[in-house]
């Protein structure tokens, strides 16, 4: 009989919002309108780290005893998130990464002082040769599949009720299902859509089964979104969300037209969001889309 799964709750979301404001920048809120349509982008890409995922990985390493060294795997954000917060504490920091992880990515976590280290196709390879590295004293930091992780990531929803209360849906894009759980716990009785690329389906998959599956990924946005199992803390709490799949020209699109209306040059995970929104897929008066991350190398045409 497996062990029970330890949920985070919204009071721990609102305490990680306190464990987490002296490293994590407050990012502001736009409120636009386009095509008649009226909407909020929360503007997460100018996070420290260039995503949201340093706000998880800050309240995991201040929370709890203080570690010799941190070990973590990841697609390129999370890596990234983690480097930052240990930079921020003071602590060393072991990232794995995919062969095939984005060199924008990979550049910036060395940038932080961070040991870099290549393995593997996908971010489950990469994990397990990252968690059997794991020594005495060492903490590995999961990427999404983390109670206090998860109540690090909810402060993005808890600033988005905060600075716009009006919004009446939070759509957040989804790879592991950490952003998207944890604010599903802080944005109250209004509704989350959970947005994925057609082909890194982890969570929509696993709403069709009932539980967590292995999914493919093959998509632009696979270096943030490409987990190919929904991680058992997020899923826990996301069986309520609304889940919508986008293709990747719908993304690539969004990304552009993000620039061309707003000026926001960001990395394709981050315009999924947009796209669900931009195909009519989000029904919602007040929607908040959370522009997550702009690690990439992308310029616009």
């Amino acid at each position: 009989m497996s062990a029970p799964i330890s949920t985070p709750t919204s009071a721990d979301v609102r305490a990680a919002a306190i464990a987490v404001r002296p490293y994590a920048r407050r990012t502001p809120v736009l409120r636009a309108e386009l095509d008649g349509r009226p909407l909020v982008l929360k503007l997460e890409h100018l996070q420290r780290g260039g995503s949201f995922k340093l706000r998880g990985a800050a309240n995991a390493l201040a929370a709890g005893p203080r570690p010799d060294h941190v070990v973590t795997a990841s697609g390129g954000n999370h890596g990234l998130g983690v480097a930052t917060a240990a930079a921020l504490l003071g602590l060393p920091a072991t990232v794995y990464v995919p062969e095939g992880a984005p060199a924008a990515k990979a550049r910036r976590i060395e940038d932080t002082g961070a040991k870099l280290v290549r393995h593997g196709a996908t971010y489950a390879e990469a994990a397990e040769a990252a968690y059997a590295a794991v020594g005495p004293g060492a903490r590995y930091l999961h990427a999404y599949d983390d109670p206090a992780v998860v109540a690090g990531q909810g402060t993005v929803g808890l600033e988005v009720v905060e600075d716009a209360p009006d919004v009446d849906a939070v759509v957040v894009a989804v790879g592991g299902g950490g952003l998207a759980a944890g604010t599903s716990l802080a944005i109250g009785e209004r509704v989350t859509y959970a947005v994925e690329p057609e082909n890194c389906r982890a969570l929509n998959a696993a709403l069709e089964a009932c539980e967590p599956v292995d999914v493919g990924i093959d998509s632009v946005a696979a270096s943030a979104l490409g987990a190919t199992r929904i991680g058992a803390v997020p899923f826990s709490l996301l069986r309520g969300v609304r889940s919508l799949l986008v293709g990747d020209d719908e993304i690539l699109a969004a990304r552009d037209r993000l620039w061309d209306e707003f000026r926001l040059a960001v990395e394709p995970a981050a315009a999924v969001p947009f796209a669900a929104w931009l195909a009519g897929q989000v029904d919602a008066e007040l929607p908040c889309l959370v522009i997550c991350g702009a690690n990439a190398d992308w310029l616009p045409g």
